[in-house]
């Protein structure tokens, strides 16, 4: 791989040689060939990250990914040691964050391991590249499609309320969530059989080694369920601006709790859409019209807000929940604060 200088035992021909291309020397293995998600140039190199010239330089942007990695995996590890830990957090509900932090924590492993295999590995090999590529894959189906059922899972809460916690048992909740994972695993095992243009360069997307093609597809599907999570989550807001107005008639005197409940609710909902919109819509379309072509700082400046949807998801869905709170503040100081709030959820806190 190394083509020493002096090695043609011409002696005038080391020097010029060692001055115009010390790239020759230090770049063949992180070149285009490299590991690279989401990256479409060689580290450093090109229109990609900042990193610098050649020299085995690392970009800036796969040590933010490397860092951002790091943070997601270790605030998801916290998500799941709680419920793990907490005999009372075993409803249905709970093993859908579970299910969502478990993504979440495999994605941000993911990021590291991508780091790794483009920097650490020498030589690079194809099998770790493809197999980085989907764990990545399969972490971020998982976590988008964990997503869409505790969407689902609040619409039934609202719509069946009556018969919810009968027909929602924990045994069908887990039996959902092993199907889903095993079709993201799936999907994680595409580029290892064949979604990838390690074969064809001219064919990457810039989630190489994906197939623009096979990118598009992904893209088109998201597009999709990001489309089916709006829908469920407006019915989620007529259903509990009617049972606010429903229970305000009967009882005049809760009237302004239930509505501060309401708006709490349409809040939550708020954040979740907007967040999730802002963080993974533009990678999205993004992945949808470009190319390998396209300057690489274009794909890392949209795959970074997207990877942070992961750190972002714990605090929206984990976090801010009074069980997982009050587990929280046993395990770090093994009290409950008396300004804790203990008011049961209602059907309007979306």
């Amino acid at each position: 791989m190394l083509h020493g200088p002096g090695a043609m035992g011409e002696p005038w021909q080391p020097q010029p040689q060692r001055l115009a291309g010390p790239g020759n020397a230090s770049v063949p293995s992180a070149g285009p060939s490299a590991a690279g998600w989401p990256g479409t140039a060689a580290p450093g190199g090109g229109g990609g990250g900042g990193g610098g010239g050649g020299g085995g330089a690392v970009s800036p942007w796969d040590i933010a990914l490397c860092a951002t990695g790091t943070a997601v995996a270790g605030e998801n590890a916290l998500v799941l040691a709680v419920l793990f830990y907490t005999p009372s957090l075993r409803a249905p509900m709970f093993l859908l964050i579970g299910s969502l932090a478990l993504a979440d924590l495999l994605a941000g492993l993911g990021l590291v391991a991508n780091f790794a295999v483009r920097y650490l590995l020498r030589p690079p090999s194809e099998a770790a590249e493809l197999g980085a590529a989907g764990l990545l894959l399969a972490a971020f189906s998982a976590s988008v499609c964990s997503l869409l059922a505790i969407t689902v899972d609040r619409y039934l809460s609202l719509y069946n309320a009556l018969t919810y916690h009968s027909e929602r048992t924990l045994g069908f909740t887990c039996a959902m969530v092993l199907l889903m994972w095993l079709l993201c695993l799936g999907v994680g095992l595409l580029p290892l059989l064949g979604w990838n243009c390690l074969r064809d360069q001219s064919a990457c997307s810039v989630l190489r080694p994906v197939t623009k093609d096979n990118a598009a597809v992904l893209a088109v599907t998201f597009l999709l369920l990001f489309a089916l999570m709006m829908q469920l989550y407006l019915q989620i807001c007529k259903i509990a601006f009617r049972h606010a107005q429903q229970i305000a008639v009967q009882h005049q005197f809760i009237a302004t709790a239930q509505a501060t409940s309401t708006r709490k609710g349409l809040s939550t909902l708020s954040l979740i859409l907007g967040t999730f919109a802002l963080c993974w819509i533009p990678f999205a379309i993004y992945s949808l019209v470009a190319d390998s072509s396209y300057p690489a700082v274009y794909t890392y400046s949209l795959a970074l807000p997207a990877t942070c949807n992961s750190l972002i998801n714990p605090i929206i869905y984990a976090f801010r929940n009074p069980d997982i709170q009050k587990s929280l503040w046993l395990a770090c100081c093994g009290c409950i604060p008396s300004t804790f709030s203990s008011r049961p959820r209602t059907s309007s806190d979306v």
